[in-house]
């Protein structure tokens, strides 16, 4: 059976057929995001559209007997985003991305005691997350608030888009702070302290539901022998997981994306809030996960290469005839903030420790390990969770890199394994979920590995202490940090 995953990323939508677990073909389409404001991310839902179509004609135009012989279409999608519409279904306002952190001010309603938040979703209050966004639309743009017919998350708009159902499964449910993760279904509690009903939100499935078909329009525009099933999907990590098998309790992966996620498979809801972990539902039934997540991962790596004018590959070549680390300098990744484990949205990164001899290739090796100290923070908040890691898959363009890859294995000290199809791990396991839905089965092996990167004792040692010294940064970055400035935006016009 042919199934077709769509990833509705941050940085570009990516398309992918899967025959079996063989991949036929890949299209991908970029996106940029707007930053209006210091701390705002946003983009317009249409950029989505406009690259889905790009996708879908490029394989029409290559694959085009593959692309008419799929029977199921699954979706992937970046989390959180606060897609806005009116009765008649036009969008309100640009999306709200999950990197967005004008709304911090705003989490503190949402930890008032008769809410009960972090019971119920098993996370804190974020300016990343959903429900902070709407509170922040409420006061900031009263006249939009009061329209508002629907809210959607990203790949939610999407589905709408393909199949005219408003419908969410409940991973990506899990990331509003409206869902109750525990019982799988809305919180009218937490969408009352909102201003918002479950008449306004989309209605719940698991990833392996069919959720409709693809519109008959889009069946004649792009060749379909038949309308696709629609898979309910998953949110960009769930979908990961599926790709990579990561379905059974225990199992893990570090996913170096534009964010950084440290993922462990559950088989209850265990949430660790205080710590900045993230507890939400798996996209298959019956399952849930915890997430250590930082917002600026291989997204740091993109920063120094813009601002140094070198591209990604070029400056990770130049590690090659370098030393190995630790680095003569710092670097802390928080350029859009951080989630776990210090939920601080004001926080900035920034380079430290630097000499007349720093050269790039240091600055880059501590970009690197930066990254790799936060996925740290978020092994050790997982552990205090309860949950001991022992191993890890890879996943994610990051993970490409085999420098990386070992500095990640070293500094967490884990075996780290680079698996087939990692950079399309979304793609692949909303694919997945499709051919569930359009009943060709629901079994999701694992991938097989191509390379592990051991720990090096040595380095790891050196790592470690290393990490101590690295922590201590937070408390400096914290001091100085500007509160960001809630400005309201102009309104559409």
């Amino acid at each position: 059976m042919i199934t077709l995953g769509l990833d509705l990323g941050t940085s570009g939508v990516k398309a992918l057929l899967l025959d079996g677990d063989a991949t036929l073909a890949t299209a991908t389409a970029p996106l940029s995001v707007q930053r209006p404001q210091p701390g705002w991310s946003e983009q317009d839902p249409e950029d989505w559209w406009r690259a889905t179509e790009r996708c879908l004609d490029e394989l029409a135009a290559t694959h085009p007997r593959a692309l008419a012989a799929v029977r199921g279409i699954g979706l992937s999608g970046q989390m959180h985003g606060a897609t806005l519409l009116d009765a008649g279904h036009a969008v309100l306002r640009p999306c709200i991305l999950w990197n967005d952190a004008r709304s911090g001010a705003q989490c503190a309603e949402l930890e008032a005691p008769t809410l009960n938040l972090r019971r119920l979703t098993g996370n804190p209050a974020m300016a990343g997350f959903t429900a902070p966004k709407l509170l922040w639309v409420r006061e900031h743009e009263p006249e939009v608030f009061s329209r508002i017919a629907r809210v959607l998350l990203p790949k939610a708009w999407l589905r709408w888009k393909l199949s005219g159902e408003f419908v969410e499964d409940m991973s990506d449910a899990s990331g509003t702070l409206w869902l109750d993760v525990a019982e799988r279904r809305w919180s009218p509690l937490l969408l009352a302290a909102c201003g918002l009903s479950e008449a306004q939100m989309p209605r719940l499935v698991e990833g392996t539901e069919p959720t409709g078909q693809l519109r008959a329009e889009w069946v004649q525009r792009w060749g379909f022998d038949q309308a696709p099933v629609m898979a309910g999907g998953a949110g960009d990590n769930a979908a990961g997981a599926v790709g990579v098998g990561a379905v059974h309790a225990g199992d893990a992966f570090v996913s170096l994306g534009t964010s950084g996620v440290l993922w462990a498979t559950t088989a209850g809801f265990a949430p660790a809030a205080s710590h900045g972990v993230h507890a939400f539902c798996h996209a298959l039934p019956g399952l849930w996960h915890q997430m250590g997540v930082q917002l600026s991962a291989a997204a740091s790596l993109a920063w120094w290469a813009r601002t140094t004018g070198v591209n990604e590959a070029r400056l990770l070549d130049e590690l090659d005839h370098a030393d190995p680390g630790p680095a003569p300098c710092w670097f802390l990744p928080y350029l859009n903030g951080d989630r776990t484990p210090h939920n601080d949205s004001a926080v900035r990164g920034g380079f430290l420790q630097l000499s007349a001899d720093t050269e790039r290739t240091d600055m880059t090796q501590a970009v690197l390990e930066g990254v790799a100290f936060a996925f740290r923070d978020a092994r050790d908040a997982l552990a205090t969770a309860g949950t001991e890691l022992h191993e890890a898959d890879l996943l994610g363009g990051g993970a490409r890199s085999a420098r990386w890859s070992q500095v990640l294995a070293d500094v967490l000290g884990l075996p780290l394994h680079q698996i087939e199809g990692g950079e399309h791990g979304c793609a692949l396991g909303a694919a997945r979920l499709a051919r569930a839905a359009a009943g060709g089965g629901s079994t999701f092996d694992k991938p097989r590995r191509l390379r592990s990167f051991e720990p090096g004792r040595e380095r790891a040692a050196l790592y470690d202490e290393a990490h101590g010294r690295w922590q201590a940064l937070y408390g400096m970055a914290r001091q100085v940090a500007t509160p960001l400035q809630t400005i309201p935006s102009a309104m559409p016009a």
